[in-house]
């Protein structure tokens, strides 16, 4: 069944139903309990940011699901310059069947959505990275079950924004620990809370970790906020993941990637067997293989 939204900009775009009939399929389509779905599809990529796992797991992706992917970089577009994006929207719109859009202002990815006529993806922004979330909730499945405690430690961030709300969907608790002044925007909170969670933020770290199946940590340091190093190193001292944090669990260790080692994380633990960031990144596919089905199959080959 196609999902009921025509476009993917957040995690909560989709129902919890429907979230729980993607993973289903994203674990089916791993699994090989699938044929190609999407033969003669165009997925045109839009890459104001710069991403290993984003740009070659869409492009494997729909090669695997029979469709094509096309790469379109800062240079290959009038992006921002020379040209209004809903005038590229519209265009793109008419030659491909869907759009991954990773960009920095998530009202662009809005602005992709509003005025292309065929479904939009946001890869990223720096609001919101749902197709991360996708790939983590799979990747809980596998190794811990639905029935999870996970801990978000250090930067409040687009990847643990989508998290935190995508979590409270599937039912899994979740526990967060920010410096208050790199926290998450409140209405995340309020998001994650229409969906039944109760999330209560705090500023220390060994707080929540103690009893969570799996702590989830992710660069403090962005792309687009190198001038701010120096001061966001200093602001999240004490909230590496590191062995002494993680002394006393038995929690496994989430990374979206890439990796600062020995800033939010130490190369020792992500190294180690806790780590899932492999599950992570391969899952990345499978979820977005998933995605893609379901916003398309049964309209690939429409653009015109």
């Amino acid at each position: 069944m196609p999902l009921a939204t025509d476009d993917f900009l957040d995690i909560d775009d989709v129902t919890p139903a429907e979230l729980d009939a993607l993973l289903d399929r994203a674990a089916a389509m791993k699994a090989g309990q699938t044929d190609p779905r999407l033969p003669d599809a165009t997925l045109g990529m839009i890459f104001e940011k710069p991403s290993t796992r984003t740009r070659i797991s869409f492009e494997t992706g729909m090669t695997r699901l029979g469709g094509h992917a096309m790469y379109l970089g800062p240079d290959d577009l009038h992006l921002g310059h020379g040209e209004p994006l809903r005038d590229t929207a519209r265009v793109l719109g008419r030659y491909v069947d869907a759009v991954m859009a990773r960009l920095f202002d998530h009202g662009d990815v809005e602005t992709l959505a509003a005025h292309a006529d065929c479904p939009v993806i946001n890869g990223l922004t720096d609001e919101a990275h749902p197709c991360q979330t996708l790939a983590d909730l799979l990747t809980i499945r596998e190794s811990v079950g639905e029935d999870a405690t996970v801990a978000w430690v250090g930067d409040g961030n687009n990847v643990g924004q989508s998290f935190v709300v995508g979590a409270a969907m599937a039912g899994i608790d979740v526990r967060v620990a920010t410096p208050a002044e790199y926290g998450m925007d409140p209405a995340v909170f309020e998001r994650a809370a229409a969906f039944g969670a109760d999330v209560d933020p705090t500023t220390d770290p060994e707080s929540v970790v103690g009893g969570a199946d799996v702590v989830y940590t992710d660069v403090w340091v962005s792309m687009g906020q190198e001038d701010e190093r120096e001061e966001k190193v200093a602001a999240f001292d004490g909230f590496q993941v590191n062995a002494d944090l993680l002394a006393g669990t038995d929690a496994r260790v989430m990374h979206c990637l890439p990796a600062h080692r020995g800033e939010e994380i130490t190369n020792d633990v992500l190294e180690s067997d806790r780590a899932l960031a492999w599950e992570q990144a391969e899952n990345r596919m499978h979820a977005q293989n998933a995605l893609l089905v379901e916003l398309l199959e049964g309209e690939a080959g429409t653009g015109s």
